[in-house]
Parts: C-alpha cells; structure tokens; sequence
C-alpha cells in the first residue's frame, strides 16, 4: 500500500498517551498532500510508490491513526485506508516500499512538515520530505520551511513536485 508517508508524517504524532493525545485531537480532519521532495525522483512521481493524495486522518483514542487517501496510478485514482500504529520517540517504521523510518519535522494548525528515509527492495536510500497542510493553500512562511527541510536532508530543490496542482482525484 502506498501509504507510508502519510504514515510516518502524522501516524508518529500520535506516538504519546496522555497530553499528546489531547494535543493531537484538533489535527484530526481533512489534510492535502501540498509538495513532496525526494532525493530520488521516481518514487513521487506518477506510479511511484510515494505518489499519494492525502484525504482524510483521524487520530483515535486508541492510538491509532486512520488515514484515507488516494493512490495514482496509469492516470487513475485510487482510494485507499489504512490504520497505523506509530512507534516510541516520533518514529515510525514500516516494511512498505522496502524499509522506511520517518519523523515529523514541523508541525503548525495548517501543515505538517516529514521525513521519511526509505530504502528499497534492491537497497537504493531515498530520502523524502514532505508538506501536507489543511487546504490547497500554503503560506510563505510553511513553504520557505519545508525547502529549508528539503535542503537540510541533502535533496535539491528541482526533485520537488508540486501536489496541489495535479491533484485531479476525487474529493471526499
């Protein structure tokens, strides 16, 4: 399933019992996948298998995150749901795409900044970064930091794909 990113960026939130639950409540709702950078550019594009459209994500008493979203595939769009169950210290690990780990790096009301460090089936490391934000819109403030995250995990500003303007899957 391609659902890892979503996974490591908001599934690690909720990694805390107690005061970390109540502070994670007001996350739960709609989220967009706003830019995704990768070090390696194939695995956000088209097919890639970190080529997703966050819809939905809620986080559970239980903790457990719920997280919808959609998968794009030969131009069509896939709606899937997966339950995650984050790890201690806001990690997450995952057997998805080969073996990935990721941290949230930046959380704000309007977007999550993550990081996800993947390495593949064949062994190939990418490292990825990622924004999702509660509309289609995104502040100049919240860009210039997940470029300042992209730079800092060593991947150019030229392997950075923009969601907002191909997400042509459905809504909820």
């Amino acid at each position: 399933m391609k659902v890892l990113l979503f996974n490591l960026f908001l599934g690690l939130l909720y990694a805390g019992q107690g005061e970390a639950q109540l502070f994670l409540k007001p996350f739960s709702g709609e989220w967009r996948t706003l830019f995704i950078a990768s070090s390696n550019i194939e695995k956000i594009t088209e097919d890639g298998p970190f080529h997703i459209y966050a819809r939905y994500i809620q986080f559970n008493a239980d903790n457990t995150v719920d997280i919808d979203f959609y998968i794009k595939s030969n131009g069509e769009c896939i709606k899937k749901h997966v339950t995650a169950q984050p790890q201690q210290n806001f990690t997450y690990t995952s057997e998805y795409a080969g073996q990935s780990e990721g941290r949230p790096l930046h959380v704000s009301h309007h977007s999550i900044i993550g990081h996800v460090f993947n390495v593949d089936e064949e062994g190939n490391e990418t490292n990825l970064v990622g924004i999702i934000g509660t509309d289609d819109e995104i502040s100049d403030s919240d860009f210039e930091r997940f470029k300042e995250e992209t730079r800092d995990k060593g991947i150019p500003e030229e392997n950075i794909v923009n969601f907002i303007d191909n997400d042509d899957c459905p809504e909820e």
